[in-house]
């Protein structure tokens, strides 16, 4: 063991087993260090992946070739696909886990990569050259040298656990947290702040009463995170279940106030708008009487549950009585409370689109250091990260992804033009584009990408070319053929469509809202027999196919408007031009565009405080 590597990954979380993966696939001689062997993957608050927009980050990262939708279908106890009411640009896959196994399928994927190694240690300092990054220094004493480093240290990096008034060191729960590297990066320029998270309680499963929750159970159809067809999920399929709390939880609630980390000054750091505590939650929405919890079962072989919706720092007795207040938790027993967790992160302005720092060349960074929160996110940056520390390592144009290709795009723009002012989240209404971005076409955006950079295989891009010549090819024949009113006006009058006065095209039948593909086949034969002949992937074809021709003008629409934002991100600014000598620039704009040096007009049209007015100057200045 030489110690010599084309990339160090340091941090075996989300963000790590996939940047590793993705570097290791590509041909990189990659080391990941890990605090713990038997965490990596570690699944460190809710047992699940995916949910609004985050799925369809998680189904990118598999059509790119990544592992975490593959890993997520092998662990999978529960799917469901989210927002089937609304529009297909709004459909998200989310997928209970069982956390042993997940661990277990992330252990397997990354020992079995060639070119991957593994390190359990605890890196305390970077090795830096004329800025350029030449390793790590860890606890042991030892230096390893890499072309490329990537950093995904989660919520370790001088991490501070909250129980109530009691405070305790470490990255999770009975995990260390790591010391030295926040330190150096500040003295390197580096600019870093502190942010909050939290966890709920855990329970046990034998301490519920089932007869008085509400069953949510799973769908049983061909969904799947996934596109691979030789990918399932093996595991038994179990239910979530549904309560509230009530005003006698809120009062016990309200009552221990006085001793919330996050209501007596003990933690002044940003916290997470969107996920908030339940002592949050009853102050903020102190009009509510009550808030939805989802008990989620943590795996099939345990007796742990997660309480989705009650994430808490308050003291353990307190969690306790409130919870013994909520119907079917009368007995509950907990196996230990939540948490708050304050840690260290860093200004993601301070970076390329890449992901690679502006401040030292080879230095990556990617997940919760970067300030944003949840597994899918973390994943779609190491991905990201992966991918360009291998061509940073061995040449190569950088990979990046615009708004209109993907969410991970729209994350990483929205990262580095606008920075955050608290843990970042992904949502739908993030994306100007998401009718472009659906989740059914993930594989059409970017499995040829993933397959060019060497990280998508071959068995992928056939799947992948084989699915989008099928469903053309059904488009094709919806469109070619015809149907007269007396084979289908009985359907289309019992569904409350208006039937028809004359003979009409296929596709102008499918185009109606109401009207649905699978059930349209039963009703025509020359139909039925002919979407007979897909031999693989068929609901998936068929699903891609009504979704293209019901939002076809829609998606028409946002590619023009896609078209007119490439224009604006195909206008270069130069790296070293002094805005200060444009005075009709406003005095913000001069500020954040000095501050944040973006490369073309586009990103700077996206960086808060640049208005369009601003806009058109640089226009002017570029001679359009």
């Amino acid at each position: 063991m030489d110690f010599k590597y084309d990339i160090i990954v340091v941090g075996a979380g989300h963000a790590g087993c996939q940047a590793a993966q993705a570097a290791a696939q590509m041909g990189s001689r990659t080391l990941l260090i890990t605090m713990d062997m038997n965490k990596i993957g570690q699944m460190s608050c809710n047992p699940a992946v995916g949910g609004i927009a985050k799925g369809q980050i998680v189904r990118e990262i598999d059509a790119l070739g990544g592992q975490m939708g593959i890993v997520t279908d092998r662990s999978a106890i529960q799917f469901r696909m989210l927002n089937r009411s609304k529009g297909a640009a709004m459909w998200s896959p989310r997928s209970q886990a069982d956390r042993k196994r997940f661990i277990e399928e992330w252990t397997n994927v990354l020992t079995h990569t060639d070119n991957l190694y593994i390190w359990q240690d605890t890196v305390t300092e970077i090795l830096v050259k004329n800025g350029q990054i030449c390793g790590v220094r860890t606890a042991l004493g030892i230096d390893m040298h890499a072309a490329a480093v990537i950093l995904t240290n989660g919520t370790f990096l001088n991490g501070l656990l909250h129980f109530g008034r009691t405070q305790l060191h470490g990255g999770r729960i009975s995990e260390p947290a790591a010391y030295g590297l926040t330190e150096q990066l500040r003295t390197l320029g580096f600019t870093t702040g502190r942010m909050k998270t939290g966890t709920p309680a855990r329970i046990d499963k034998r301490s519920i009463n089932f007869d008085l929750l509400t069953e949510q159970k799973g769908d049983d159809d061909h969904h799947r995170f996934s596109y691979l067809d030789n990918v399932c999920r093996p595991l038994k399929q179990m239910s979530c279940w549904i309560t509230y709390t009530n005003t006698d939880t809120h009062d016990v609630l309200r009552a221990g106030l006085a001793d919330s980390p996050l209501f007596n000054g003990q933690i002044q750091s940003i916290g997470p708008r969107y996920c908030p505590s339940i002592e949050t939650k009853i102050v903020t929405f102190a009009d509510k009487d009550a808030h939805q919890l989802f008990l989620e079962p943590e795996g099939v072989d345990s007796n742990e549950y997660y309480i989705n919706g009650f994430s808490s720092s308050l003291p353990w007795q307190t969690q306790l009585r409130a919870l013994q207040t909520v119907r079917g938790l009368e007995n509950v027993v907990l196996y230990r409370p939540g948490y708050a967790i304050e840690y260290d992160f860093f200004d993601p302005t301070q970076l390329h689109h890449t992901l690679e720092t502006k401040r030292i060349r080879g230095l990556f960074f990617a997940g919760q250091i970067n300030g944003t929160t949840g597994y899918e996110e973390a994943a779609g940056q190491g991905l990201v990260a992966g991918i360009n520390a291998h061509i940073h390592a061995h040449g190569g144009t950088p990979f990046t992804m615009s708004r209109d290709e993907s969410y991970i795009g729209v994350l990483i723009d929205d990262l580095v033009c606008k920075g955050v002012d608290e843990p970042y989240r992904m949502f739908t209404s993030r994306a100007e584009y998401r009718i472009l971005l659906r989740q059914d076409n993930a594989d059409e955006r970017l499995t040829e990408r993933g397959y060019q950079l060497g990280l998508a295989d071959q068995y992928r891009y056939n799947l992948y070319i084989q699915k989008h010549q099928s469903t053309q090819d059904v488009i094709a024949f919806l469109r070619t053929n015809t149907v007269k009113p007396a084979e289908i006006n009985s359907y289309l009058e019992s569904i409350g469509e208006s039937p028809l006065t004359h003979t009409a095209h296929l596709i102008d039948i499918v185009s109606r809202p109401g009207v649905s593909l699978p059930v349209l086949s039963e009703q025509i034969p020359a139909l039925h027999t002919f979407l007979q002949t897909i031999d693989r992937s068929r609901e998936e074809v068929v699903e891609s196919a009504e979704i293209q021709i019901k939002y076809s003008g829609y998606i028409e629409r946002e590619r023009q408007a896609a078209d007119k934002l490439h224009r604006l991100d195909n206008i270069r600014l130069a790296e070293d031009f002094d805005y200060n000598s444009l005075q009709s620039l406003s005095t913000e704009a001069r500020q954040k565009l000095t501050h944040l040096r973006p490369k073309t007009i586009g990103e700077a049209s996206r960086i808060p405080g640049v208005s369009p007015n601003d806009i058109s100057v640089l226009l002017v200045m570029m001679g359009r």
